[in-house]
């Protein structure tokens, strides 16, 4: 079978850009036991070492021991891992000739739209991905991952940025961001370095238009100096603004914060070490992203990252993904695999239109940052 999927999979893989024939998929036994089945899978996919090395750029939990570790055991291939704090990072990274030493990316809904547009990835070869048709159908559809009549990305997961909270020490349980600008909580805040906490400043204003969702990414002057003033309000009751999920996490145990607006991997993250986590989307909604592994146009070990692709598609790795992250993954197959609490947090992607409104790259993203720049330089 793996002949089919990988064409010369033995030995160092293959750096070609030549077609590849209809991949055949492989098909195993469930066990109901994610690990074991991933291990059964493997043996197939990868009968003999690939070998050489895969260098990603991704968000943090995306490439976590308990599902990379087995792939790189089977395939004998070498995964070198690259956080990104930021989308505009990843951008800038790739622009700055990453695209050439970077396989595969896992970038959000807004930077995938400039990455393609750049041609700083390559078109997939879906042939060579016989599960990517089960993958969920409305998130395969997002015309983000498409340009030209080709696909660029393989739907991975997504989720909310949502507001979390210590629930012993926030009460009565918010439901606006208003109480971010409550001075019960002043200096024990914490929100993202990054423009999206313009985004949340703009839907608490009410500037987000869910008739337009492309509005809160490309706001007018006007709007946007509203924004920068609330911001600038803000500025004095933020204890830090969080980088990495492990910032936020941390401030969270140590005491110094007890509101922060983040992503549900956080929120994961503290329920495990048994810390009092809640989230809440609030009344004026929030943003979200919808994240894709994309491979770059300068990609080299080709087999490999099919390989990669084809097993990160499948249910048991991404119900490992939801295990670590507590997102939600992009195969409903997953949910096989998982106790009926986890399963009831899986949703499909077009619920989520009421209250989220996913990340775009506007036109006015340089402004954006130009603010942004000027709120976290203010005393």
């Amino acid at each position: 079978m793996l002949g089919a999927l990988l064409a010369g999979c033995g030995g160092g893989g293959s750096h070609s850009n030549a077609p590849h024939g209809l991949a055949s998929k492989i098909a195993i036994t469930a066990t109901g036991d994610a690990r074991a089945d991933a291990a059964t899978y493997l043996k197939q996919l990868c009968p003999k070492p690939i070998g050489g090395e895969l260098n990603f750029m991704v968000w943090e939990g995306y490439t976590d021991s308990v599902f990379t570790a087995p792939f790189e055991r089977a395939c004998g291939v070498k995964i070198n891992a690259t956080y990104m704090g930021s989308s505009d990072d990843l951008v800038a990274k790739l622009r700055a000739g990453g695209s050439q030493t970077i396989d595969l990316v896992s970038p959000s809904s807004d930077a995938i739209t400039e990455i393609i547009q750049a041609g700083l990835a390559a078109a997939l070869d879906t042939t060579r991905l016989p599960s990517f048709g089960d993958l969920m159908a409305g998130f395969r559809a997002l015309p983000v991952a498409r340009s030209g009549g080709k696909t660029y990305g393989e739907p991975w997961a997504f989720g909310p940025n949502p507001l979390i909270y210590d629930s012993t020490k926030v009460t009565p349980r918010p439901v606006s961001w208003a109480v971010f600008w409550d001075d019960r909580y002043k200096g024990r805040i914490s929100v993202q370095d990054d423009i999206a906490t313009l985004y949340m400043v703009a839907q608490y204003l009410g500037l987000d238009d869910p008739k337009d969702p492309a509005k809160l990414y490309n706001l007018s002057d006007a709007d946007l100096d509203k924004v920068k003033a609330k911001a600038m309000e803000l500025r004095p009751r933020v204890r830090k603004y969080w980088s990495t999920a492990g910032d936020m996490t941390q401030l969270f145990q140590s005491g110094e914060i007890v509101l922060g607006e983040g992503w549900p991997l956080m929120t994961h993250q503290l329920r495990a070490v048994k810390f009092p986590a809640a989230e809440v989307i609030p009344n004026e909604g929030t943003t979200a992203w919808a994240d894709h592994w994309v491979l770059t146009s300068g990609a080299q070990n080709l087999d490999a990252a099919y390989a990669w692709l084809e097993y990160a598609a499948q249910p048991f790795t991404q119900k490992m993904l939801a295990d670590v992250t507590g997102y939600i993954v992009a195969n409903p197959g997953a949910r096989a695999y998982m106790t009926p609490e986890q399963a009831t947090g899986q949703h499909d992607i077009s619920e989520y239109g009421a209250h989220v409104n996913f990340w775009q790259w506007g036109s006015k993203r340089d402004k954006y940052q130009e603010i942004w720049n000027a709120v976290k330089a203010a005393q």
